[in-house]
């Protein structure tokens, strides 16, 4: 039973904020400010800290900076997240009244997915002790693509998943209201609003990938892998709205995430061998996250 408390905690905590955000203070659909966005990061932010107190109350201060270090990963790897966000809305013209609507029902189902991965992973991890090569390896590799595919303009309408709905699925293409589903002459057809969240939920299925295998280079915990992934995600929409408009500006910010996953993927092959400290690894990735920032703000200037 105690091993289920913190998972009763977390899953309570999970409902409760998931609640007031679209049962209250977004009940009606209306366009993020700037302001807004900031004052939720910032809400976010706070409530991922003071869960970290609480981990490290509960049990000690290298599992509070297990979690702080997956935090802060999951973070960085969350912003490739936010192009794919800021080209679908662009794409499919959606109202910036509605674009929460569909990150909320975004972060349900993504929530639902890492969950489902982590559980895998962990299961795999605890049966083959060289899947983490395996993992090690896919992050390398993930890392090359990155690099490789840095500023190229992202295609959405060549989107795999894309061109199968809109050939498969009765569509509706001019609708501008906030509904996913629309009923005519007796049938269902989808709106321009479920094909950006089914995007959206098979993108964070890829970035999945990547994210999960990844964390696993900080810990082996699920309780702290789902937990650091979890509250991530449920800051991922607030800073959409806050960054969504400026990130093109971070030149180096993919330039960035490809050296992380490259990091954790080498982190992870010499795991059983050589393993870096929890302290290191939050240095060497802080170092790579404000370098990034620093650079592309100077580049940006000249």
């Amino acid at each position: 039973m105690e091993i289920l408390i913190p998972w009763l905690i977390l899953a309570g905590l999970l409902g409760i904020f998931l609640a007031l955000d679209l049962g209250i203070f977004n009940r009606l659909s209306h366009t993020i400010s700037l302001a807004e966005a900031l004052k939720a990061s910032l809400i976010w932010i706070t409530l991922a800290l003071l869960f970290n107190l609480f981990i490290w109350y509960w049990k000690d201060g290298e599992m509070a900076l297990a979690f702080f270090t997956g935090y802060l990963l999951e973070k960085m790897l969350s912003l490739d997240n936010i192009f794919v966000f800021f080209m679908l809305f662009q794409f499919f013209e959606i109202a910036p009244r509605h674009q929460h609507r569909i990150l909320f029902w975004g972060i349900i189902g993504a929530i639902v997915f890492r969950l489902t991965f982590i559980l895998i992973g962990i299961k795999l991890v605890g049966e083959f002790d060289w899947i983490l090569y395996v993992f090690g390896c896919f992050l390398m590799y993930s890392s090359y693509g990155l690099f490789k595919a840095r500023h190229k303009p992202i295609e959405i309408e060549t989107h795999t998943i894309l061109r199968w709905v809109q050939a498969w699925l009765p569509y509706q293409r001019n609708y501008k209201g906030r509904r996913f589903f629309l009923r005519q002459k007796g049938k269902w057809v989808a709106t321009p609003l479920f094909l950006v969240l089914l995007v959206i939920e098979v993108s964070d299925i890829i970035f999945a990938m990547d994210s999960i295998p990844a964390i696993f280079a900080i810990t082996l915990d699920p309780f702290l892998v789902f937990s650091s992934n979890i509250f991530a995600i449920l800051g991922l929409r607030s800073l959409y709205f806050l960054l969504a408009q400026t990130i093109p500006r971070f030149y180096y910010l993919q330039h960035a995430l490809s050296l992380i996953l490259g990091f954790v993927g080498i982190k992870l092959i010499l795991i059983n061998h050589f393993p870096f400290p929890l302290g290191f690894s939050l240095g060497v990735i802080s170092s790579i996250l404000v370098g990034a920032i620093i650079l592309s703000l100077v580049r940006e200037k000249r």
